[in-house]
C-alpha cells in the first residue's frame, strides 16, 4: 500500500463529500483506540472544522487518558480542531434505571452505552451542520458485523472502511499518531473490565483479515491447521449472524396489482 497516496486519497474524498453536502466539516468520537486517532487525523488533515468529542460512559482511565493524548496532540498540529467532553456516565445510569432489570444483559447495556454516544455525537453534528465520520474498519463493517447497529454504526461516511486493521495501523504511523494508542490492543471501550476486541471475538485482527482474504479467494481447506480452521469458523459465524447489520435495510414491496 502507498501509505502517503492513500492518506492524500481519503482526505481529498473526505473534503470532497463535505463540500458537496455543503456541511461544515466533521464530528468524530474518540474512544482513545487506533480507528478514531487514524480517522479524526485523517479528518483534521482536510482543513475544515474538526470537532472530537470525549465521551466518558464508565470509562477506564487508561482508554480516557488516551483519548486525552490525542486529542491534545490534533490540536497541537491542526488549528482547526477543537474539542468537547460529554460525562454520559449519569446519562447511562438513568437509562439503567430505566429499563427493566430482565433486560439488562451485558451485550444489551454495551450496545446501549455506543447508542448514547451516537446521539450524542449527531447533537453536535445537527447543531454546527456537520458530518458525524464513522470509524469502522473493513474487517468490522464488512467481515464480521463487529459493531453496534445504530450505536458506532449510526454514521454519515466511512473514510477508514476500505482499509484492513492492519492498513489502519500502517496509516497512524504514517500520520505519527500518538505512539500510546499505536502501541494499545484494540478495545471498543463498551466494558467496565476493560476486555479486548480479541477477548470479545475469540481471534486477533490479524488472523481475521487472513480468514477474510481465504474467504474471498478459497484455496485447499484440508491444508489448513488446526487454528486456521478455528479463526475461519469464528469468522464465518460472525459474518453469517451479523448479516443485518451489514446490509441494506429490508422493505417490503408492495406488487403494483396491490396499489
Amino acid at each position: 500500500m502507498k501509505h502517503p497516496e492513500v492518506v492524500q486519497h481519503i482526505v481529498n474524498w473526505l473534503a470532497h463529500y463535505s463540500e458537496q453536502s455543503k456541511t461544515n466539516g466533521f464530528v468524530v468520537g474518540i474512544s482513545g483506540g487506533i480507528d478514531s486517532a487514524v480517522t479524526s487525523t485523517l479528518c483534521a488533515k482536510t482543513g475544515k472544522r474538526v470537532i472530537c468529542l470525549n465521551m466518558p460512559i464508565h470509562q477506564r482511565k487508561a482508554e480516557y487518558d488516551r483519548g486525552q493524548e490525542h486529542i491534545e496532540w490534533l490540536k497541537k498540529n491542526f488549528s482547526n480542531v477543537e474539542s468537547a467532553e460529554v460525562e454520559l456516565t449519569n446519562t447511562f445510569q438513568s437509562i439503567s434505571k430505566a429499563l427493566p432489570e430482565n433486560i439488562q444483559d451485558w451485550l444489551t447495556m454495551a450496545n446501549t452505552r455506543s447508542r448514547l454516544r451516537m446521539t450524542t455525537l449527531y447533537a453536535f453534528a445537527c447543531h454546527h451542520k456537520m458530518l458525524v465520520a464513522g470509524t469502522g474498519n473493513k474487517v468490522e463493517d464488512f467481515g464480521i458485523g463487529f459493531f453496534t447497529k445504530y450505536g458506532d454504526g449510526g454514521v454519515d461516511l466511512s473514510p477508514i472502511a476500505d482499509l484492513m486493521k492492519s492498513e489502519v495501523f500502517a496509516l497512524a504511523k504514517e500520520m505519527g499518531v500518538v505512539t500510546s494508542i499505536q502501541t494499545a490492543k484494540p478495545t471498543d471501550g463498551l466494558f467496565a473490565d476493560g476486555r479486548s476486541d480479541e477477548d470479545q471475538i475469540g481471534a486477533t485482527y490479524d488472523e481475521l483479515e487472513w480468514a477474510m482474504n481465504f474467504i474471498a479467494a478459497p484455496k485447499d481447506f484440508t491444508a489448513l491447521n488446526e487454528r486456521q480452521k478455528t479463526v475461519l469458523d469464528i469468522y464465518t459465524r460472525m459474518n453469517r449472524a451479523n448479516q443485518h447489520k451489514m446490509n441494506p435495510i429490508p422493505v417490503c414491496l408492495i406488487p403494483i396489482e396491490l396499489k
